[in-house]
């Protein structure tokens, strides 16, 4: 009776392993081309406020695809705190100085990116809710950035309703 699950367990595997790709032919394709340095991809998996699980893609190459340039994507978390009205982005970036990170807000966006020896790092990251761009703040500890924004309030129409007699 074990038997039959063992090998029923390893054809599912197997069956979601080369939905995604087949990891030993991209590293063939790796060593002929001129594109050096760490080639990684994954996904996270968080629960969202809805209770809703939220999949994001994150690293440097993609499924079937060749990596265009050394620059890593880190991994970007997006934490909506009502009770405090902040937004937090928590980013991990290894291996580089606060004074390497270039962080520049515009249009509801922040470009994030870093830079120091052979390490390198860049990804936009858009922001859903309305915050005050003015309000950002940043700290860099221990390979983790973390910036905060200030939640800005809905704006209620304004004006009196007025009842037909």
């Amino acid at each position: 009776m074990t038997m039959f699950f063992d090998s029923e367990f390893d054809r599912i595997f197997k069956r979601m392993s080369n939905s995604f790709f087949n990891i030993d032919d991209i590293f063939e394709e790796f060593k002929g081309g001129s594109v050096s340095g760490p080639y990684y991809y994954g996904y996270t998996m968080t629960v969202g406020p809805d209770g809703k699980p939220v999949v994001k893609e994150y690293g440097n190459v993609k499924p079937g695809l060749l990596p265009t340039s050394d620059t890593r994507e880190p991994p970007v978390d997006t934490i909506v705190d009502e009770k405090e009205k902040v937004v937090k982005l928590i980013v991990e970036m290894p291996g580089v100085e606060k004074t390497d990170v270039k962080i520049l807000v515009e249009n509801k966006t922040v470009d994030l990116s870093a830079e120091r020896d052979n390490k390198k790092y860049h990804v936009k990251v858009p922001i859903q809710h309305k915050v005050d761009e003015n309000s950002a703040k940043a700290s860099y500890t221990n390979g983790i950035l973390q910036i905060t924004f200030k939640l800005v309030e809905e704006e209620k129409p304004k004006g009196k309703k007025v009842e037909v007699e």
